[in-house]
């Protein structure tokens, strides 16, 4: 828009001509020296077009510039309202991780197929699943006893194996600031550094019914339906302890080491007082 040499009228100063435009300011001289003004504001409240042509393209502009404005308001009114929600959320993290309480099976072990474990070891995190049945069916499973003391047991078992060879394959603790109450999307991220893949050969040694046991039926080694179960905070220090074992003489064993520290001191255990695995396998068979 050329708006040089255009008359206009001022409140205050009266008649004068636009000497300069850059589209952010207009200059103005009047009779008693030329001022600068913010474009285009000053034409909705001081300033005004003589040639009518000139004062309709710039009441299209003001209209755009106004437009421009509300929008980026209301983007600012919605990061806000998004920071503020995420205050909130932090302010209910921190009082439940002040306030919580350990859980003597606040762990759980996943069952997961080979393309899932893929994917679970390259991003480091683990779907809880969706809800099958009830009025919040389709929406991801939330793990409420998960904390910061929880870790995440990754197993598998190959469809032409039976159950009593389950393996474990890996497994992580929850990431730093991970509360299973908020979990609204159904991932658990993985801790920034207590993390551990298992070779083939080390899973073949670490069976999961070596640890577990269903008290209810502790005889039986079924899975059933379901991706994930509750896990007792004692075997999977157990597990962590052989891991250590299996990890001697590799460049893992001192993060094995480290991470059964950190979980013991996470879950209120002595490592010098776990005692030894008693799962149902090695109880006796009866799957």
């Amino acid at each position: 828009m050329d708006l040089l040499n255009e008359q206009v009228t001022h409140k205050s100063f009266g008649k004068g001509n636009v000497v300069s435009y850059d589209g952010d300011y207009v200059e103005v001289r009047f009779s008693l020296g030329v001022k600068k003004f913010v474009f285009p504001d000053v034409f909705g409240t001081h300033l005004r077009l003589l040639d009518s042509k000139a004062a309709k393209r710039v009441e299209e502009v003001m209209k755009r510039v106004e437009k421009e404005r509300k929008q980026e308001e209301a983007e600012l009114e919605q990061r806000r309202a998004v920071e503020e929600e995420e205050r909130q959320r932090m302010l209910e993290r921190e009082k439940l991780l002040k306030n919580h309480k350990v859980s003597p099976a606040s762990q759980v072990a996943f069952w997961c197929d080979e393309d899932e474990q893929n994917t679970v070891f390259s991003d480091w995190r683990v779907f809880t699943g969706l809800k099958k049945s009830g009025v919040n069916e389709g929406s991801p499973n939330r793990l409420v006893r998960l904390h910061q003391n929880s870790c995440c047991l990754i197993t598998a078992r190959e469809a032409d194996v039976p159950e009593k060879e389950r393996r474990v394959v890996g497994l992580f603790m929850v990431g730093e600031s991970f509360v299973g109450k908020l979990c609204d999307d159904g991932y658990i991220p993985a801790h920034s550094e207590y993390r551990l893949r298992l070779s083939d050969e080390e899973s073949k040694q670490l069976l999961f019914w070596n640890y577990y046991k269903n008290e209810r039926y502790p005889n039986n080694m079924t899975w059933n339906s379901g991706r994930h179960r509750y896990f007792d905070n004692v075997w999977l220090a157990q597990i962590l302890r052989d891991i250590v074992a299996l990890k001697e003489g590799t460049a893992e064993h001192e993060l094995a080491e480290s991470f059964l520290d950190h979980f013991c001191a996470m879950n209120l255990l002595q490592k010098t007082e776990l005692p030894a695995p008693n799962g149902t396998l090695l109880c006796g068979e009866s799957a």
